[in-house]
């Protein structure tokens, strides 16, 4: 059973940095788009950020361009910059085999995706 397991959450204050990691032992993930979502209590999960290898075909939304940065080897990672607290939330890492790009992560479906991790909390205080 594939398991993926994000770490690196926590309680910053606004203009901190946070480095989130998703790891999934036993996997490569090497034809799949990796990503990042995100849930803020009270609203809809949302993309944040999607790489295709390991070199450059990368996504963001535009709420994190720019402060954002995700990457990946054997684990995938979001790098966050200049944190505000409309960054609070559970973040999530998922994996898609039918996404053909880090672009197409942010236009599917949520159930398009093929692996969900249970979600790290990032708070963020003004």
């Amino acid at each position: 059973q594939v398991q993926m397991t994000e770490s690196g959450g926590g309680t910053v204050q606004a203009g901190d940095s946070l480095r989130l990691s998703c790891t999934f032992p036993g996997r490569t993930f090497s034809n799949y788009v990796l990503g990042w979502f995100r849930q803020a209590p009270g609203k809809e999960r949302e993309f944040v950020a999607a790489i295709r290898g390991t070199g450059g075909n990368s996504y963001y939304a535009d709420s994190v361009q720019g402060r954002f940065t995700v990457s990946r080897d054997s684990a995938l990672y979001l790098q966050m910059n200049s944190l505000k607290p409309e960054d609070t939330a559970v973040y999530y890492c998922v994996a898609c085999w039918k996404c053909a790009s880090a672009r197409t992560m942010a236009r599917v479906e949520h159930d398009v995706m093929d692996y969900w991790g249970k979600g790290t909390l990032v708070s963020v205080s003004s």
